[in-house]
């Protein structure tokens, strides 16, 4: 994205939404919905089978204009363009930021410095399908001739996120007779329960690292192959065990893995946005090709949506603006995302990564401090289990958290019983929050005076609520799509850049030298007393 000259707190409506926040603050949802009777249809919008509740926010027609119209001043419509058409938006690494074009069809030209990137998105697509099917058919055999039947994923970040994530969105599509796990932790433990019950002669392990120098993944990746080694009990069957998805062969190479067997992206996929890249060969073998095209299916009609949709009733522009309002109005620090549906168990945890890692930003594209918020912090569990832990600080905390509630009309699995309770507390919640329960209601009850203010729920908690048909393949895109797209308009909004993860880099330079250290006791410490004493800690084991 450009520098934009602006300052954001200089622009006109900047300006006008600080007045109208002093308006309208005091205002209360049990208001709004009382003097608006047609307030859900003018705040909610229904596209791509998504049912998108926001009248449950703390805004008003007003408020959703000056908000528009900051979009508009920030140049919103062209930097989207600009995406999608393959410019370098991510200034710091000087970077092309086409994760859209993972999903895009064969016949779209997407170019990059004059060089359409589409041919190439396919052909590894194809590998990656014929792969999935050799591996599904049980046409790949192991060292010992024996077919595959445990996949182990090894990544980090990106690298693992997404494919988890996915893997457990859609094990209801996998099938029954393959194990697939995931290893990203340094931590031995992570390796040692992922490979505990299986047999080697039947595993296949995914290293999933761009310049297969990642630190954790390659540790890992080499325990992993001790372990294969030492089970076949032949050096060569690293070569049937292994796959990689990076792009440097030479190292692909020395680690034993046949380059054939190696599924390469690009400088312009992300970390966080590279579910759809190679990456997600683990998902694929997971549900079947066909039903991984409708996963990119899914994301590409977000992505369509994104581009094309006016800002008034486009999904991810306006949850991105709500982002921003109520981080920078409301002042709320967090953002709970509570789907409910257990299939999406860790979906919060992807979201982390792709929020905070992107938006978790202190200075503007052109290096300048910021003197406004930007990310906020992430998080959630899926419903009811939530209701049962953190609910109670988002009813009668002191802190204002909204909250993403995301629900499906249609349930995987044939308990119908089970999914009208669940349906009936997202719906309550979502309820519970915008207009709690009064004094006089609390009173009315017949509740002792002494507890009145114990029951007392102020509501006025904003919320919005998405409603999708089913947890399809084709669903679940949507859904990340548009939150991938919601984190470009808040970073656009905020002028940073949400492509780059520079504070990532200290902690990893410093980890190299103290292990150095922790290993050899004969090195000195320069650091300061408190580390120098948690280094002697660990030297003394």
């Amino acid at each position: 994205m450009s520098h934009i000259e602006n300052h954001l707190t200089e622009l006109p409506s900047w300006k006008k939404l600080i007045e109208h926040y002093a308006q309208i603050h005091k205002l209360n949802l049990r208001q709004l919905f009382k003097e608006d009777r047609d307030r859900v249809n003018r705040f909610t919008v229904k596209d791509l089978d998504i049912y998108f509740d926001y009248s449950k926010q703390r805004v008003m027609g007003d408020t959703m204009e000056l908000l528009t119209q900051l979009a508009n001043e920030r140049g919103l419509k062209k930097k989207i363009e600009a995406m999608f058409s393959g410019e370098k938006i991510n200034t710091t690494e000087n970077r092309a930021v086409l994760h859209i074009a993972l999903r895009a069809p064969k016949e779209k030209s997407i170019l990059v410095d004059g060089q359409d990137v589409m041919p190439g998105v396919h052909h590894v697509l194809e590998r990656m399908a014929a792969f999935s099917d050799k591996i599904r058919n049980g046409d790949w055999l192991g060292h010992t001739g024996k077919p595959i039947k445990n996949i182990i994923n090894i990544g980090i970040g990106g690298s693992d996120l997404g494919p988890v994530m996915a893997y457990e969105a859609l094990k209801h599509y996998a099938p029954d007779d393959m194990n697939f796990r995931f290893v990203s932790n340094i931590d031995g433990s992570d390796l040692a329960e992922a490979i505990s019950g299986l047999k080697a002669e039947e595993t296949l392990f995914i290293v999933a690292s761009k310049t297969f120098t990642t630190l954790e993944t390659m540790v890992n990746a080499q325990s992993a192959r001790e372990w294969i080694v030492c089970e076949i009990n032949d050096k060569e069957a690293v070569s049937k065990h292994f796959i990689a998805v990076s792009t440097n062969e030479d190292e692909v190479r020395k680690f034993g893995i046949d380059t054939e067997n190696m599924f390469g992206f690009w400088d312009w996929v992300g970390g966080r946005y590279s579910m759809t890249s190679a990456i997600g060969i683990s998902t694929m073998i997971a549900i079947g090709k066909e039903n991984y095209y409708r996963l990119l299916s899914g994301f590409h009609e977000m992505d369509n949506h994104f581009l094309n949709t006016p800002f008034e009733r486009n999904i991810p522009v306006i949850m991105g603006l709500l982002a921003v309002w109520n981080n920078n109005f409301l002042q709320s620090d967090t953002q709970a995302v509570l789907p409910y549906d257990n299939y999406l168990k860790r979906f919060p945890a992807y979201l982390q990564q792709l929020t905070m890692e992107s938006n978790g930003k202190q200075v503007t594209q052109n290096g300048q401090r910021v003197n406004y918020q930007t990310g906020p912090v992430y998080w959630g569990e899926p419903g009811t289990n939530g209701q049962h832990s953190f609910y109670q600080l988002i009813h009668q905390g002191t802190k204002i958290i909204p909250c993403d509630f995301i629900g499906f009309k249609e349930p995987l699995n044939p308990w119908p019983l089970h999914h009208d309770y669940l349906i009936a507390n997202i719906i309550a919640q979502g309820e519970a929050l915008a207009f709690g329960k009064n004094r006089e209601e609390v009173e009315q009850e017949g509740t002792e005076a002494r507890l009145v203010n114990h029951k007392i729920f102020e509501g006025n908690r904003p919320s919005s609520t998405f409603i999708l048909p089913k947890l399809t393949p084709e669903n679940l895109g949507k859904l990340i799509a548009m939150y991938e797209h919601s984190v470009f308009v808040q970073g656009v909004i905020w002028d940073i850049n949400p492509f780059d993860q520079m504070g990532v880099e200290l902690g990893k330079v410093l980890a190299k030298t103290i292990i150095d250290e922790i290993q050899d006791s004969k090195k000195s410490l320069i650091h300061d007393d408190s580390t120098n004493a948690l280094v002697n800690l660990f030297r003394k084991r």
